[in-house]
């Protein structure tokens, strides 16, 4: 089984891109997933989509195989998204436009929101909302918000973090099963996205 983190942060330095990294050390620490990658953000790496995406241009091919290949390949996913005034950020967004079912149908994923104070519930209910149509992502029940990020994980807090990783632990648990659950689905012979291609 294989796991893809996408750290939704375009910053280069981000508190998401440290929370994705501590999530990938726990998985492998709990021997959940024979691999784990961290597909980040950071930088823009996929510009903005336009209409040529649809007419097989060269240049889309080019830079997005490799990002279609890692997330063909993935059995789960952990999206980590900060809040950015109250937004999930534009470049996460895009993410969903230019990825859909052949990369994320019929796939666990945990959402994983970062806030720098006390929010971080809006970016859960923005992608349970606006990502999942088209995409068909299936988001677990469960979700985790990192609350305060800056002081945790930092070792300011042993409390808190035990706190944190005791529910990461049980999502990241439930993660590992939903995975196995919903290959059966996707290996069934049931699911038809060219009759049914997009979501209601």
């Amino acid at each position: 089984m294989k796991l893809a983190i996408i750290s939704g942060s375009h910053r280069l330095d981000s508190q998401s891109a440290r929370i994705s990294r501590a999530l990938a050390d726990r998985v492998n620490e709990l021997s959940l997933f024979d691999s784990v990658e961290i597909l980040s953000l950071a930088g823009n790496p996929l510009p903005l989509w336009d209409e040529s995406i649809w007419s097989g241009d060269a240049e889309w091919k080019a830079r997005l195989a490799p990002w279609k290949q890692k997330l063909k390949k993935a059995d789960a996913l952990i999206v980590v998204a900060p809040e950015w005034n109250g937004m999930v950020p534009s470049g996460l967004k895009n993410f969903f436009l230019l990825f859909g079912t052949a990369e994320l149908g019929h796939k666990p994923a945990l959402i994983t929101a970062i806030s720098a104070g006390q929010g971080g519930s809006y970016p859960v209910v923005e992608l349970r909302t606006s990502s999942y149509k088209n995409s068909r992502i299936c988001y677990l029940p469960d979700h985790l918000i990192v609350r305060h990020v800056g002081q945790v994980l930092t070792g300011d807090d042993p409390e808190g973090d035990q706190h944190l990783w005791e529910r990461a632990d049980y999502c990241l648990n439930l993660l590992k099963e939903y995975s196995a659950g919903l290959k059966l689905v996707r290996e069934s012979g049931v699911v038809d996205h060219k009759t049914f291609r997009n979501g209601m």
